[in-house]
């Protein structure tokens, strides 16, 4: 039996590494958010520089789960900062930006509609 891949119309995260994801053919080297809709905008500008307001703008997405890429280690926000999500019955993960990346494609790829908001930074 012949198999082929997946077609989706999802937009995926097609490559990553210290300081950089892929988009499709564009190489992204801000904070950003991506989701499995199409959203794409520039997000926090960095873990200590994050508040509220960061994740009030992911509660406004109305996914079911946000996946937090914290950077090259694992950062977890303040709680005061997820209330946003909570209070919509939206889920937070957080792992390192890598992780983080692969668990957002196939949360995307299985139709979920989900977003992950990544911090960008290279390691100290």
């Amino acid at each position: 039996m012949k198999l082929q891949p997946d077609q989706s119309d999802v937009q995926t995260i097609t490559g990553y590494g210290p300081g950089w994801v892929g988009v499709g053919g564009e190489k992204i080297t801000h904070n950003v958010v991506i989701g499995s809709r199409g959203e794409r905008f520039a997000w926090a500008a960095g873990f200590d520089a994050l508040g509220v307001a960061d994740f009030e703008a992911l509660a406004q997405l109305q996914v079911e789960v946000v996946i937090f890429g914290s950077g090259p280690r694992i950062r977890f926000p303040h709680p005061a900062w997820v209330a946003p999500l909570a209070m919509r019955r939206i889920g937070i993960e957080t792992m390192d930006t890598a992780a983080a990346c692969r668990t957002y494609n196939i949360l995307a790829q299985e139709g979920r509609e989900v977003a992950v908001a990544l911090l960008l930074e290279t390691a100290p």
